[in-house]
């Protein structure tokens, strides 16, 4: 509603400066489309997502909320026409992949990049924070070599900033809008000027810099950009999935687990058993993620939806993308306020899985071979000792067996 009341405003106002629009009529518009701008008609605007057309039925609800404030406002001195004058030079057609835009635009800067930057920094604040910490490494969820925990967490943080780039990348095709199109893309019933005043006007309005598209008949045809930013956000859902996965791996416990890290623990885990405490927040944002990822796919359907001139899933697409938004930034925010920032290490845990791990072998390969280091492995695993003992029954514990072994040197 508020890109919508943006819209209006800045049309209204380029109409009056071209003739097409009495003064008083427009600033009546434009006071009503401030209102609604401010959420004050929030309330007013019914229509189901789940509508007709390329979203024809929000528009005009729109502009009949705006058009009877207006005439409101004019104390009912001249009856404002949602057609004739609220909607004077534009189209559903255009207006509302338009509206989707900014709407998008906004809620990316103001929420969603400002969420991923906070996620990033406190995940990079516990890498340099645990880099002291030497622990066992794990890959298919067996025994690895040794690895620091403040390296795994470098790789959080890192992916995390990668995401981050390239939202910040897709967000710049998002700054396109095409106003003026009007019903099909070729400014029918506008103005001579109208298009680059009323984009100049939105970003007045905004204090964004919007700008034409390229090809106006591109943008009315496809829904590219939205989709290509919900592809990306798909992505930094399966990112965010195996981050918040690893973390409740690595607390799992207390004593039957991995418990190499503590949460900060945020409510009781169970309703039957005494004491529990489960890793909600992470699981809370696994969820959502799971959410965004089955949204992608309805976004991707609905693009599909083009047919010769437009676009006419463009509601639920705008529903969809932006709920997606809202909900990645209010997770995201909530995973590091509740659990990130209060992760703590356990390095008595971290030595002791560490100490036992079997691939400490590997450190062996180059002194005694491959064959050699595998079978004292296995020796190892089947006996239940530890690589030390096997090497000394063997007679094979020298200083630089044991150096080869020495998990600092691993890393």
């Amino acid at each position: 509603m508020k890109a919508q009341g943006i819209i209006k405003a800045a049309s209204a106002s380029v109409n009056v400066e071209l003739g097409s629009l009495s003064p008083d009529i427009g600033q009546a518009i434009i006071q009503a489309s401030q209102e609604v701008i401010d959420g004050k008609w929030d309330e007013q605007f019914v229509v189901d997502v789940y509508q007709a057309g390329a979203g024809t039925s929000q528009n005009m609800n729109a502009n009949e909320v705006i058009a009877r404030r207006a005439t409101e406002i004019m104390d009912g001195a001249q009856q404002v026409h949602p057609n004739d004058h609220v909607n004077m030079s534009q189209s559903t057609n255009d207006t509302f992949p338009s509206a989707l835009n900014i709407a998008a635009v906004e809620s990316i800067q103001q929420k969603l990049i400002p969420a991923l930057t906070n996620l990033q920094e406190e995940l990079q604040k516990k890498s340099e924070q645990f880099m002291p910490v030497l622990k066992a490494g794990r890959t298919h969820l067996h025994d690895g070599v040794p690895i620091r925990l403040g390296q795994e967490f470098s790789g959080y943080a890192q992916t995390i900033q990668n995401m981050k780039q390239q939202i910040e990348e897709d967000l710049q095709g998002l700054y396109e809008i095409g106003l003026g199109g009007n019903a099909v893309g070729t400014d029918i019933n506008l103005q001579p000027g109208y298009v680059p005043k009323v984009i100049q006007e939105v970003n007045n309005l905004t204090n964004l810099t919007f700008r034409e598209p390229k090809d106006i008949f591109a943008f009315m045809q496809n829904m590219s950009e939205p989709l290509h930013c919900m592809l990306t956000l798909k992505e930094l859902a399966v990112h965010l999935i195996k981050i918040t996965s690893d973390l409740r791996l690595l607390s799992s416990g207390p004593r039957t687990g991995l418990a190499e890290i503590t949460l900060p623990p945020v409510q009781p885990g169970s309703t039957v058993m005494p004491g529990k405490v489960n890793p909600a927040i992470l699981e809370m944002t696994h969820m959502v993620c799971c959410q965004v990822i089955g949204y992608e796919t309805t976004v991707s359907t609905a693009a599909r939806a083009s047919q010769l001139e437009i676009n006419v899933m463009m509601p639920v697409i705008a529903h969809t993308f932006l709920h997606s938004i809202e909900l990645m930034s209010n997770a995201i925010n909530t995973l590091v306020q509740k659990c990130i920032t209060g992760i703590q290490a356990d390095e008595k845990v971290c030595k002791q899985w560490m100490n036992a791990s079997l691939s400490l072998v590997t450190g062996l390969s180059p002194k005694l071979g491959y064959d050699m280091a595998s079978q004292i492995g296995l020796t190892a695993d089947e006996q239940d000792k530890t690589l030390k003992q096997v090497l000394e029954e063997k007679g094979m514990l020298t200083d630089e067996i044991l150096q080869a072994i020495d998990p600092k040197g691993m890393v």
